[in-house]
């Protein structure tokens, strides 16, 4: 007999972006803002998993992939305002400039090298 979803223990939910070239979007997030692949898959790699602290998404390689009009994932982090510094000194394009939210939040969106929008968040 099935469980009620009440009963159903949901593990880890993670984002998973497009990426055209694997490699140039690993070093992106590695060198700039310090995330560390702790998953690949494929030869070559196909998937990729980056984490920093409680952070982590996948990157999925798409070699025609184009960056949407909408947020791929909102992360929250620690000092919005060193962030946003350095997307600014490594020429990240802002897509919504840093600013305090209604939601009770400092935020600001950047674009990826592939276009991909990520919405980052400190709360106030």
């Amino acid at each position: 007999m099935s469980k009620k979803v009440s009963e159903i223990q949901f593990g880890r939910v993670m984002s998973i972006i497009e990426v055209s070239d694997i490699k140039k979007s690993h070093d992106f997030y590695t060198d700039i803002f310090g995330f560390e692949k702790v998953f690949e898959n494929g030869e070559p790699a196909g998937v990729m998993i980056l984490k920093k602290g409680n952070a982590q998404f996948m990157i999925s390689l798409n070699k025609n992939h184009k960056g949407g009009s909408g947020n791929v994932f909102h992360m929250l982090v620690s000092d919005i305002n060193s962030l946003y510094d350095i997307c600014v000194n490594n020429k990240i394009r802002i897509i919504k400039d840093l600013k305090d939210q209604i939601y009770g939040q400092r935020a600001f969106v950047f674009s990826d090298i592939d276009g991909n929008r990520i919405d980052v968040g400190e709360e106030i």
